[in-house]
């Protein structure tokens, strides 16, 4: 059962008629942790929520901005629904929902468009249940600016699988030139740290083990004075969570005191996230990063040394205007010299509105995939050999849902995907599993007896 609390935003009665309500979400890991709690809004408001894909009655998209990829999918999830729901209502929220709002109002189908400021306030917005009918423009509830104020959850959400996500902050001052997230979710703002307290004990409570931190820039978490490193501390006391994982983090945002904390951790896990996009010094200028390719470089190397266990994933863009082959070159050099675990390649999506977007020089469609297929080639090299590093030790798993082939898949505590042949379901139990192969997507064990070791793992 959730736990009942004073909302600042509309209260959403109970009502008892039931109609069938599906929700998509487009993009990062937060916003699969603000779909759970329009989820309970839903549910809240006396809707049945089905699985995408099914016939609804009512359907809620929660969208991404960050590539035009990302928008044309959201147009395309509108298009599937209606043709086998006619008649469904379709809400739109998200990054989407809060730049592309022109667009948005141009698309066939949908029936009310609200805004990331309006976000949880969704819910309320759609009509009740017996009077969901369809309408011939939609209804738009949407401001250009969103509050700077620090905030807490309407209520709490059901994560969708063993593995909670847990919003700690939004919006981003960084402004990078290429990124539009600025301008979909507003300044950074940091959710009440007895708030999210609060959701991680009922989280606990509802037997969820692994709970994974996220925002747009978390390493930018602050509230009442209290930074990421005292959130986490603070975490770390809570009873039945047994882990605490970070989402992706700003390089900028990383400091020894956060390295010393996961290093130390029986709780926060050994892996980061940690976007170097460019391995170019110019291109990371232009690019309004704020680090150079010398100082990521340290950061990583005093990661290495302080956490040796550490899984470490990346995120690359290729195609910026102006990454000559030089630069693209830098940009393989350093993504193979370094200890990365695993590779996200973007390929470069003008942003209208962004910096990066009147930039002149741009590169082919076709020398971008040239670049991507190379980058694809060496993670997969990297991921084989990450997995293979760690043959020989016994990791603890927690099993997720997944099964595939007669196996079952979970994660380690340093994000390695581990499978098992098991005939038994191993949902949400964390067991020992004794790493003896491994191939490109994931390690291969036995379920063992003994308890887990760890031993250095270095990338040559």
């Amino acid at each position: 059962m959730l736990t009942e609390k004073r909302s600042p935003y509309n209260v959403i009665p109970m009502t008892t008629t039931k109609r069938r309500a599906s929700l998509y979400t487009v993009g990062c890991r937060l916003n699969h942790a603000e779909s759970a709690v329009l989820g309970e809004g839903l549910r809240r408001k006396g809707f049945e929520l089905v699985e995408f894909g099914q016939p609804t009655d009512l359907f809620v998209l929660n969208t991404c901005a960050v590539t035009e990829d990302a928008e044309r999918t959201s147009r395309y999830l509108i298009r599937k629904t209606l043709k086998h729901s006619p008649h469904a209502f379709i809400a739109v929220t998200g990054c989407y929902a809060q730049t592309g709002l022109v667009r948005l109002t141009r698309e066939a189908g949908i029936d009310l468009i609200v805004g990331n400021q309006f976000k949880w306030d969704l819910p309320a917005y759609v009509p009740p249940a017996h009077e969901l009918q369809k309408r011939s423009s939609p209804h738009v509830i949407h401001t250009k600016t969103i509050r700077r104020d620090d905030f807490a959850l309407p209520y709490f959400g059901e994560p969708d699988g063993t593995r909670a996500s847990v919003k700690i902050q939004d919006g981003c001052n960084a402004m990078c030139s290429f990124c539009i997230i600025p301008f979909a979710r507003g300044h950074e703002r940091s959710r009440q740290l007895e708030d999210i307290e609060a959701e991680v004990a009922n989280l606990a409570d509802r037997g969820y083990q692994e709970i994974v931190l996220s925002g747009v820039n978390i390493g930018q978490y602050c509230h009442k004075d209290r930074d990421l490193c005292s959130l986490l501390r603070r975490l770390e006391r809570i009873d039945g969570i047994v882990r605490i994982r970070l989402s992706s983090i700003e390089p900028t945002t990383v400091g020894d005191d956060l390295l010393d904390l996961l290093a130390d951790s029986s709780k926060l896990c050994p892996s980061l996230h940690i976007p170097l996009q460019s391995g170019d010094d110019e291109i990371l200028r232009t690019m309004n990063r704020g680090y150079t390719v010398k100082a990521y470089v340290k950061l990583i190397e005093r990661a290495m040394i302080k956490i040796p266990h550490l899984g470490l994933g990346t995120d690359l863009m290729v195609g910026f205007p102006g990454e000559t082959e030089t630069a693209f070159r830098n940009t393989v050099a350093i993504a193979t010299d370094l200890p990365f675990a695993y590779f996200h390649i973007f390929p470069y999506s003008p942003r209208p509105g962004t910096t990066a977007a009147r930039l002149k020089q741009t590169v082919p469609s076709s020398v971008i995939n040239r670049r991507i297929k190379l980058l694809h080639e060496i993670g997969r090299t990297k991921q084989l050999v990450f997995h293979h590093q760690q043959i020989g030790t016994t990791v603890p798993v927690l099993f997720e849902t997944s099964v595939e082939d007669g196996l079952r898949y979970g994660r380690a505590p340093n994000f390695t995907r581990v499978a098992v042949a098991s005939a038994d379901n191993l949902c949400n139990q964390i067991k020992p599993v004794a790493i003896s192969a491994a191939t490109e997507r994931y390690a291969i064990g036995q379920l063992a007896v003994q308890q887990p070791t760890l031993k250095l793992m270095r990338l040559p």
